[in-house]
């Protein structure tokens, strides 16, 4: 297969372009699907309070489901490396009252600006197939997570089945970069994603690499028809 690669300036202006109606097309696009797969990747944080980081956060989604869950013992931080994506994320905060226990930063995922053994655990939903260096990126959130500590990975990923595969990548060809680049206006950020996707087709592609990064008992499980799936692993406590 055909590899295909934006460079992080490029990548960073698509998301740019695109915040004023990512969450609309988030919704739009998924079937509101999106919405449950963050709370299941959420969910994979049970138990765990402190410091927990959400890389890529976006508009701040996954950051204030981290919150509704748990939010009495958790203080959550947000990164992006987009401002427009920052911005909309601030002033959804402030609609929900969140702007002081949710802290947002720009920011690289290839070096975070945090001290080693931060956070209890650190989050990446959607955000790990848009890196050039994934592994660089793994390093880090493995580098700022303590010990004992869980990282968790929620990406597309591909169906493993016939039917299913076949829809998805009519769906992901066709429709979505049509429907995508229709409302967006930016019909190159909505071709880019399906091949972002298809580069790294299953979640034992991400495992494989969160083994490399030093995880631990690295598992996955996919969610609507493995359509998307969670990949998580804990850091060693020595480490």
């Amino acid at each position: 297969m055909k590899t295909y690669f934006l460079q992080p300036e490029s990548i960073r202006e698509l998301f740019d372009t695109i915040a004023p109606r990512y969450d609309f097309l988030n919704h739009l696009l998924s079937l509101r699907r999106d919405i449950y797969w963050r709370q299941a990747a959420v969910q994979e944080l049970k138990g765990i309070e402190g410091w927990i980081l959400d890389i890529a956060t976006g508009t701040g989604d996954v950051a204030i489901e981290i919150f509704r869950q748990n939010g009495l013992n958790r203080k959550i931080f947000g990164l992006d490396f987009s401002l427009p994506m920052i911005q909309g994320a601030y002033q959804k905060l402030i609609k929900k009252d969140l702007s002081r226990v949710i802290a947002l930063t720009l920011g690289d995922a290839l070096s975070l600006p945090f001290h080693n053994n931060t956070f209890s655990a650190t989050m990446i939903a959607f955000g790990l197939r848009n890196i050039l260096n994934k592994e660089q990126a793994l390093s880090e959130m493995v580098r700022v997570t303590k010990g004992g500590g869980k990282v968790v990975v929620l990406e597309f990923t591909l169906p493993r089945r016939g039917l299913m595969k076949k829809l998805y990548l009519s769906y992901f060809n066709t429709i979505l970069p049509w429907v995508g680049g229709f409302f967006s206006g930016n019909r190159g950020a909505y071709a880019y994603l399906p091949k972002s996707v298809l580069h790294f087709q299953s979640a034992k592609h991400y495992e494989e690499m969160m083994d490399r990064a030093g995880l631990e008992k690295v598992s996955d499980h996919g969610l609507t028809s493995s359509i998307t799936s969670i990949i998580t692993g804990l850091k060693p406590i020595a480490s």
